[in-house]
């Protein structure tokens, strides 16, 4: 029985190496996309911001707010994010000051789809209260997801640890 033990539990952890590598390779790969229009946000604002994107995609009638985390942009730097614009012809940038105060909203919509577009952040604005809202509950409903997987990976880590220490151990049954 020790020795099936020890079987399943070299299959489990190789696997999950094997399964783990993958995700990470996935996720931090550089998102180039096909057909996709190129977006490069410029903060001329003298603090820095924390920015997101929402991709609004129109598919059967139904709006779909796809959010997509740019990232903190210190004053006068730039990033670059690429929009798959396939169902959509529409995107929000939305900008925190902190945790939790957003302080830019912007609507913007894409007529050609050939030219990248560049947005200099100027001004704190909110361009729309009500978008801005539900902007908000989506980027809210986002970093819950994205915490929740966060805690989940570290778990999974912490069992994969333990399981790869117990198959590392040696008996010292005399």
């Amino acid at each position: 029985m020790a020795k099936w033990t020890r079987l399943f539990r070299i299959v489990t952890v190789v696997s999950s190496i094997s399964i783990f590598t993958y995700w990470f390779i996935k996720k931090s790969a550089v998102a180039f996309v096909d057909n996709s229009v190129g977006l490069q946000v410029i903060n001329k604002l003298p603090q820095a911001l924390d920015f997101y994107l929402l991709n609004v995609n129109k598919i059967d009638n139904t709006t779909k707010l796809e959010p997509k985390h740019v990232g903190k942009i210190r004053p006068e730097y730039y990033r670059v994010e690429y929009l798959k614009m396939d169902k959509s012809d529409e995107y929000w940038i939305v900008g925190y000051l902190g945790k939790k105060n957003l302080v830019y909203f912007s609507q913007h919509s894409v007529p050609n789809k050939n030219i990248d577009q560049i947005v200099e952040v100027q001004n704190y604005i909110n361009q729309s209260m009500k978008l801005s809202d539900a902007a908000k509950k989506q980027i809210d409903a986002y970093n819950y997801e994205n915490t929740k997987l966060g805690i989940w990976i570290t778990l999974d880590f912490l069992l994969l640890f333990l399981n790869l220490v117990l198959l590392l151990k040696k008996n010292n049954k005399n």
